[in-house]
């Protein structure tokens, strides 16, 4: 018999997405011919080995209304000519083609939202584009049937929003039955040192990386690692540069391999997540380096939102700050590193933390959605 296929879609270049490698994962296991398409950048990397098909398209620019234009046009043909007995689509910037072969072509649809998006700060300041972003959304999401989004306050946004009931999937990494073995001599990090890390795939502006940078002016014996990409990269590392004291006490490494990554989060004594609460995406997230902090039994030190800080407090993994400024920040670390009892404590509990915080404990959510869904494509079969 011959395996159902379902085709996911999202507009990143595919080696780094975790939350959506776990989906296609899943679905795989769950017995379905799975093809992945995105994108491919300038700098993209090789496409990781993994069990199923992956296709990323080369387009006519990178940003701006003529790549969004061209995505979805491509995307739009190659749903239209590939058989699906399943479409995943994720984030809004995907959601068009994929709901309108899902009309075409009767395919069930489930809408995977990764965050408010219509709330993210690039939208902030531009009302038209902002508009048309609405305006997709408006009229395609009171007529969805299976949404997904990552955690419960964005949930809630958008219940209220279009009366619609949504599933929470949050992005939890999977359970580590050990931590990454490598020292932090192999690493090439110093043994004497307090590090920091700050990782992920969207440092952007408002953050809390600009504050964090600024904060170590004011720690000695501090190392901090700056892993990832995003948009406030470049700013960071020209004022590095620029500054003796930040050139020594600040590096940066570029995006990784995800188990590469997670040796050095294992090997830092405090894990950063500081956004701010200045937009609706920002103020109502719950970013993925939380829970790999958590998994790899670093103590968090991150600002008081409310998702993030359900978690902070509720299994005692760390410190939350009311606002993170560059002093405040400083004065944070001091405390955690000073008090070696504290962090031992907190070491423990992210184990424990670990244990209920992981993948193994959300793809259930997940299963249920994709086969309530592909039950609905064989309702309309035997019709």
């Amino acid at each position: 018999m011959k395996k159902p296929t379902a085709i996911v879609s999202v507009i990143n270049d595919l080696a780094t997405d975790q939350r959506v490698e776990r989906s296609c994962s899943l679905l795989h296991k769950m017995g379905y011919e799975v093809l992945l398409i995105g994108r491919k950048l300038k700098n993209s990397p090789p496409l990781p080995n993994r069990p199923y098909a992956m296709k990323r398209m080369r387009l006519c620019c990178e940003k701006g209304a003529a790549f969004y234009a061209h995505f979805n046009l491509r995307l739009f043909f190659i749903l239209l000519f590939k058989k699906a007995d399943l479409l995943i689509s994720n984030d809004l910037d995907t959601l068009l083609p994929n709901y309108l072969i899902s009309r075409i072509k009767g395919v069930p649809l489930v809408y995977d939202s990764h965050e408010y998006f219509t709330g993210v700060p690039e939208l902030e300041h531009r009302p038209r584009i902002q508009a048309v972003w609405r305006s997709i959304e408006k009229r395609i999401f009171p007529n969805l049937k299976h949404i997904i989004t990552v955690n419960r306050s964005i949930a809630t946004l958008y219940e209220n929003e279009y009366g619609k009931s949504l599933k929470v999937v949050r992005n939890m990494p999977r359970k580590r039955e050990a931590l990454p073995e490598h020292t932090r001599a192999s690493l090439g990090l110093p043994e004497n040192k307090t590090i920091l890390i700050l990782q992920g795939s969207g440092i952007n502006v408002d953050r809390g990386a600009e504050e964090v940078l600024e904060a170590m002016h004011l720690l000695d014996e501090t190392l901090l690692l700056i892993i990832g990409s995003g948009d406030v990269l470049p700013i960071l590392k020209e004022n590095a540069a620029a500054d003796d004291t930040l050139s020594e006490r600040v590096r940066f490494l570029p995006r990784m391999p995800y188990e590469t990554l997670l040796h050095y989060t294992a090997a830092a004594d405090i894990g950063l997540s500081l956004d701010k609460g200045n937009n609706l995406n920002y103020l109502y997230s719950l970013p993925n380096k939380l829970f790999d902090y958590i998994q790899c039994q670093t103590p968090v030190l991150a600002s008081k939102l409310p998702e993030v800080e359900r978690i902070v407090e509720e299994y005692d993994v760390g410190l939350t700050l009311d606002e993170p400024t560059p002093e405040s920040i400083a004065l944070a670390v001091r405390e955690m590193v000073s008090d070696r009892k504290r962090m031992e404590k907190w070491q423990e509990n992210c184990k424990i933390a670990a244990q209920s915080l992981c993948w193994e404990n959300e793809r259930e959510v997940l299963r249920e959605v994709y086969a309530s869904a592909a039950s609905e494509s064989h309702s309309s079969d035997r019709l």
